[in-house]
């Protein structure tokens, strides 16, 4: 499946772990594993090395945790080897889903491009990232981007440059706050992507209910991202605004219900027809509602309109009124154009 043309409707899920793992390289296999068993098409991790990413200024180096002294030791315990990256995405590879993770640095595209993550997914805060982009530009592979941190400006400027580079990239919507509430999601968003960007289109979810990313399949989305965890009461940036396992397993049958109605048009003509039969049990027609004797003129009171529909439709009523019956109907018998003068 390329799920990197427009016109293509099937369902693109990826499960969002991000630091969902807490930096458990145990927990991140079982994440895998619970992902690929609940029918997402792809897993995602995030690639972070945190003295490649922020300096001693990076308001967030404050305590937030019991476990961690300031939030850049909370990336640094999040941290894996070359070699743990690798071996987490050749797991994924044998449980049958597409391993991906977000690259935050120049070194963390280097590492990643060595296990042959298919495409790239670039958090929202580093869609102005030209450095980190170029370097994902170089590897020839397609590229998915978050927008929750840009204006409008910044998305054309981002567009309008892959566009001129003939990269082939998706735009994906979402909000930058965990959890977004619904006054703030933002769906109209979507719907000015799909109007005025000839890309392909997503959501990256981060409202812990499946209805926000059926809405959004249902305008055009074809990528939906969504973070995922045990429990929402699990420690973690991500856990609130994260959907179970259970919930991601709803949320891949309801799309996948809902590509195979959106992939099937009708032909309302062609189904009537086959319900014909079906049709003639339910319609009504008009049958005489008492003995009726040759030579009389029908009136109104002389009709009765009851199924089934296998007689004169009701619609055909002012056809007849005060015409001569020319051979005795029988009550609840249909009257027939034969029957009358």
């Amino acid at each position: 499946m390329n799920i990197f043309k427009r016109e293509n409707r099937q369902p693109f899920v990826i499960a969002e772990i991000a630091q969902g793992h807490d930096g458990s390289l145990g927990l991140a296999y079982s994440m895998i594993e619970s992902a690929a068993n609940a029918g997402a098409n792809a897993v995602k991790f995030q690639t972070h090395y945190a003295v490649e990413e922020s300096t001693a200024r990076e308001p967030w180096r404050v305590k937030f945790s019991q476990q961690d002294k300031t939030r850049f030791d909370y990336w640094k315990r999040m941290e894996f080897s070359s070699e743990q990256w690798a071996g987490l995405a050749n797991f994924a590879k044998e449980k049958g889903i597409i391993f991906l993770s977000s690259p935050f640095s120049v070194k963390a595209v280097e590492i990643l491009d060595k296990i042959d993550v298919p495409f790239w997914k670039i958090g929202s805060g580093e869609i102005d990232n030209h450095v980190l982009l170029d370097a994902v530009i170089k590897t020839g592979k397609p590229l998915i981007l978050s927008t929750g941190m840009s204006e409008w400006k910044e998305i054309n400027e981002v567009y309008n440059w892959l566009t001129e580079e003939k990269v082939t990239f998706a735009l994906m919507h979402c909000t930058s706050e965990y959890p977004v509430t619904p006054e703030r999601f933002g769906l109209n968003v979507l719907e000015n992507f799909i109007k005025n960007y000839n890309c392909v289109i997503g959501l990256s979810s981060h409202l812990p209910r499946i209805g926000p990313s059926i809405a959004a399949y249902i305008l055009g989305a074809n990528i939906i991202e969504v973070h995922v965890t045990y429990d929402r009461s699990m420690f973690g940036p991500d856990s609130s605004s994260s959907l179970t396992f259970l919930e991601l397993k709803n949320l891949v049958n309801e799309l996948n219900l809902l590509s195979k109605i959106v992939n099937s048009p009708m032909d309302k003509d062609l189904v009537s027809n086959s319900l014909s039969e079906v049709r003639a049990k339910f319609r009504k027609s008009i049958v005489a509602s008492r003995n009726l004797e040759v030579g009389e003129k029908l009136e109104e009171t002389m009709l009765s309109y009851k199924k089934p529909g296998d007689g004169l439709p009701v619609k055909l009523k002012h056809n007849i009124l005060g015409r001569k019956v020319v051979k005795k109907i029988l009550v609840d018998d249909p009257i027939l154009f034969e029957n009358l003068e």
